[in-house]
């Protein structure tokens, strides 16, 4: 993984440095509230509806054990002993003081961790797949770009006040872990006719109040013009973005409002002025990509037999190893995903404890490495199948080896009402409710690959319009309901869902998604998938039934 060179970290140190000035000079009396908001959501602080929220970058979901620890430890020492891993690959605590944020920043600054730009109108965290490097469909490692996307973002003088967020996603393989079509940019890495290796790029995706499938505004672009083409786009939107409403204010709007032909046109005169000045030099990839070598994989590890025999004499073992872990490109290893959504505890959220042990187990089984997943779930990436089954075993005692990977109750949820300021209804406590529901292993296997998604409001941290069966709370005169919609994606087949139709009330969720998977298993073709059923039949035998008693 990438290292810190004296820059990098001395651009962190002084960064730590002007907001413990600033936090001083606030909590004197001396700031307003409305001229510390912009400082202090440079730094990733957000004001909650119980205490402060702090949002650290895991840039591109790569973290090292000594990092995980040292999350363990500010959970411990600054929070209330848990923290929470969210949809972009960042980490939130909910709990710090004000005072002691600046303290949190600088324990994050000795292991090469920050909270710059993870909130406010800037470029946010770049996003990537948490398979990236050891996936059996990837076209190249995405990371290096990533980090080359993360060098030039930070601290962009030109970009530093945007009409709004601004988020970027890249994807080096043929399925699209990283939700590429609903940022702002998407980056795919590509080969031309010619077999050279670029990156086609997208535009103007976004989900939130109004979600919108991202278009392409270039199929293929030399990697020399990377960062230049990035820039011209950027360049673009804060000429042009609406800042007049922040409704309004996002670049899916502006694509939307001026026309893909219009924007392209645009964005393609201003790179023409820069491009030549902005080269990525080959040499600058190769000391990006140094970074990123291969771990020392052993050479006979698909030599093991002990593996195979686990398998065949304990069905648990087997049943976790077909639905968390996953092919990887060097024969003997697997990825293996850990479980943040047990039965007894809110999806994403990890505790002190855990994390500790997470880093040790790193260390003992996928050379130090930890990866966050876009479904708020965690990865080794680099198992040696012979160590699965003690893996697992400890895992197991963790809590983190619940069998459900890519199941129903793999659900994505936002801290809803419990935490935060700008939602609705709640959802942590649906999820629970949910997860109560569906406890039968048997049956979420048989019925596969199903993705809920919950938001607790329109702003839809937690994708409910790109979920199979996605969950949106609204407000009724301060009462809680629920908007369900059908069909979405945020994977290669990008679909936004459909509503199904009136909202229910927050007491007939859970039966409503029983109902829904119900009907599936009832009308279903062979191997017929949930997706692939919403879309031959629509959603009215769902709806049907849905509001059968209504």
């Amino acid at each position: 993984m990438y290292q810190y060179n004296e820059i990098d970290q001395t651009l962190v140190n002084e960064r730590v440095a002007q907001f413990r000035r600033q936090t001083e000079k606030f909590l004197k009396g001396e700031l307003t509230d409305d001229q510390f908001r912009a400082l202090r959501l440079r730094n990733g602080l957000y004001v909650q509806t119980h205490a402060p929220m702090l949002r650290v970058a895991i840039p591109y979901g790569l973290l090292s054990s000594a990092q995980v620890r040292k999350l363990a430890h500010i959970a411990r020492t600054y929070d209330k002993n848990y923290c929470h891993f969210t949809t972009r690959q960042n980490v939130q605590y909910n709990w710090p003081k004000l005072e002691q944020v600046p303290d949190i920043l600088a324990e994050l600054a000795t292991v090469q961790m920050h909270a710059i730009q993870t909130s406010g109108n800037c470029m946010r965290n770049t996003t990537s797949d948490h398979l990236a490097g050891v996936c059996v469909d990837e076209l190249e490692d995405p990371r290096p770009y990533c980090e080359i996307i993360r060098q030039w973002t930070t601290l962009h003088p030109e970009f530093d006040y945007l009409p709004r967020k601004f988020k970027i996603a890249v994807s080096g393989a043929a399925h699209d872990r990283a939700a590429t079509q609903f940022h702002d940019i998407g980056v795919h890495l590509v080969k031309n006719d010619m077999g050279d290796i670029g990156f086609r790029i997208l535009v103007g995706g976004g989900l939130g109040r109004t979600p919108i499938i991202g278009s392409v505004i270039r199929p293929f672009i030399e990697k020399k013009h990377l960062l230049s083409y990035l820039e011209a786009i950027l360049r673009i939107y804060n000429l042009f973005g609406r800042r007049d409403n922040k409704y309004k204010a996002r670049i899916k709007i502006l694509v939307k409002e001026t026309g893909l032909e219009k924007f392209t046109e645009m964005v393609e005169a201003e790179w023409q002025q820069i491009k030549d000045g902005m080269e990525l030099s080959d040499e600058r990839i190769e000391a990006i990509k140094g970074h990123f070598t291969l771990p020392d994989y052993a050479a006979d590890a698909a030599d093991d037999a002990s593996f195979g025999q686990y398998l065949q004499d304990n069905p648990a073992f087997a049943t976790w190893y077909k639905q968390n872990t996953a092919a990887h490109k060097m024969p003997g290893y697997r990825a293996v995903f850990l479980s943040l959504k047990a039965p007894d505890a809110p999806p994403g959220d990890t505790t002190d404890t855990q994390l500790d042990t997470v880093a040790d187990l790193a260390d003992q089984f996928s050379f130090g490495e930890v990866r966050v997943t876009h479904r708020q779930n965690l990865v080794f990436a680099d198992v040696k199948q012979a160590g699965l089954f003690a893996l697992w075993q400890q895992l197991v005692a963790l809590n983190l080896a619940t069998p459900n990977i890519g199941t129903a109750t793999d659900m994505i949820c936002c801290p809803g009402l419990d935490f935060c300021s700008l939602a609705n209804a709640s959802s942590i406590g649906i999820a629970k409710e949910i997860n109560e529901a569906l406890d039968d292993m048997d049956y979420l296997h048989d019925i596969g690959d199903v993705k809920i998604n919950m938001s607790g409001c329109m702003n839809g941290c937690a994708h409910q319009s790109v979920g199979h069966i996605g969950i949106l709370g609204v407000d009724k005169k301060g009462t809680e309901w629920y908007q369900l919609t059908l069909g979405g994606s945020s994977e290669n087949e990008a679909a936004i869902g459909e509503r199904l139709g009136p909202a229910v009330a927050k007491n007939e969720v859970t039966q409503a998604v029983a109902t829904i998977l119900a009907v599936y298993v009832k009308q279903r073709l062979e191997d017929e998938s949930f997706l692939d059923m919403v879309k031959r039949v629509g959603i009215t035998p769902f709806k049907e039934q849905v509001y059968a008693t209504h």
